[in-house]
């Protein structure tokens, strides 16, 4: 083994190689949106579910991503609640 070529080496520059190969993620921001859409996202149905698979389909026919398999990052916040307000106060009601 030549004394430039060591293993921890080879192995760096096998990384490197496959690092460089990989393409970088692409990241999809769909905003905030409520908590039930996001549950029906996670089970693959809804109109986020709908919204997501559109989008892929516009990015593979504008030829942004390649139609094999490419990391695409979803990325949707959940909207805060709103607290309910209560009716009455401290009176008694008649």
């Amino acid at each position: 083994m030549p004394a430039g070529d060591t293993p921890t080496t080879a192995t760096a520059a096998a990384a490197a190689k496959d690092k460089s190969s990989t393409q970088n993620p692409l990241i999809v921001d769909l905003g905030r949106k409520p908590r039930k859409q996001i549950k029906r996202l996670r089970k693959g149905r809804g109109k986020l579910f709908a919204k997501v698979t559109d989008t892929l389909q516009e990015l593979k026919t504008a030829s942004t991503i390649s139609s094999n398999a490419e990391p695409v990052v979803v990325i949707v916040r959940e909207k805060r609640r709103t607290p309910k307000r209560r009716r009455g106060g401290l009176l008694p009601r008649c």
